[in-house]
């Protein structure tokens, strides 16, 4: 087996190398490519071969993964003279791990069907340190008996390579993750703004936090009681003392000329809830109102949402 690798960055290099380490040693190639060949260094004084363009790559790789700064890039990679549609090779197999929209893989998806090739969507999640420890998501998008197929090879570069659905979906996973992300980075500096402001010391406000329900259990988690189920009742914590409490804050906001943007529009969804009668519905019940003018219902069988919780509890 080849296997081609393209991009090696701060991500790529240390994902490039754990797929040397994993498969060099069964008698497998890697080949590398990168627009700085310096890059590749450490790689080629490990075994890996240079390759000068990604059509010489694809013209021998069985199997192809890209780590790429975004969606010019790799459309670059894919259709330029040199790219990899110009010489890719009927059944090879190609990850592009590259945070990538969801509209941009599937066109592209569609081109490399054309040549009799797989195209996945597998971007990834662990930063610098898990792509260089190997603890590190893979999301993919593609066609699942093929995953399957080269899920051993996957399993060299993350310890969580995980079948999502059909092309895009890697993608829109990881929009998902990395925008809730953000999302909760600034909500935090909302209220630690506002925390510090009120006097306290920020490690302190950190701790109390921490020892709180938000703390000791992951925000996301919490997301199978309620919301994942689509049931609110009986509550784990009741609407209307919610927004007491949310009102509360907003007010020693104003109080301390805070701005308080997130938490106001919070505000005004749990607001909107007690108007539309779930004072004692769960609090959480207010993200039905998202839902709706999303246009979309969120319900899924208790049972399955139990057994996804087994597996997280026994894979970790």
């Amino acid at each position: 087996m080849k296997a081609g690798f393209i991009g090696l960055g701060t991500m790529g290099a240390s994902m490039a190398a754990n797929l040397q380490k994993g498969v060099q040693k069964d008698g497998h190639t890697v080949l590398v490519h990168d627009i700085n060949k310096a890059a590749a260094a450490s790689h080629l004084r490990n075994g890996a071969k240079w390759v000068d363009s990604p059509a010489a790559l694809a013209a021998e790789a069985d199997v192809i993964f890209t780590s790429l700064p975004g969606p010019p890039e790799f459309e670059a990679v894919c259709y330029a003279e040199t790219g990899l549609l110009s010489t890719i090779r009927k059944d090879a197999a190609y990850f592009d791990l590259t945070t990538n929209s969801p509209t941009t893989v599937r066109k592209a998806h569609d081109a490399f069907a054309a040549k009799g090739a797989y195209l996945f969507d597998a971007p990834v999640s662990g930063g610098p340190k898990g792509a260089a420890t190997g603890k590190l998501a893979i999301w993919c998008g593609g066609d699942q008996d093929v995953f399957d197929t080269w899920k051993p090879v996957l399993d060299a570069i993350g310890d969580q390579a995980r079948y999502i659905g059909p092309i895009g979906a890697g993608s829109v996973a990881k929009l998902v993750h990395n925008c809730y992300g953000y999302i909760a980075t600034a909500a935090a500096a909302e209220v630690f703004s506002m925390g510090v402001k009120a006097g306290i010391e920020p490690l302190a406000i950190w701790e109390a936090v921490r020892q709180g329900a938000i703390g000791r259990r992951g925000a996301f988690d919490s997301l199978t009681d309620q919301f994942l189920p689509n049931k609110y009742e009986p509550p784990a914590f009741a609407l209307r003392l919610a927004h007491k409490d949310v009102s509360l804050a907003t007010a020693l906001g104003r109080e301390l000329n805070v701005p308080m943007r997130l938490a106001n529009l919070a505000l005004a969804d749990l607001a909107e809830g007690l108007n539309r009668g779930w004072a004692n519905r769960d609090s959480r019940s207010i993200m039905v109102l998202q839902t709706e003018r999303a246009g979309v219902e969120v319900a899924v069988d208790p049972q399955r949402v139990a057994e996804a919780l087994d597996n997280k509890a026994k894979n970790g």
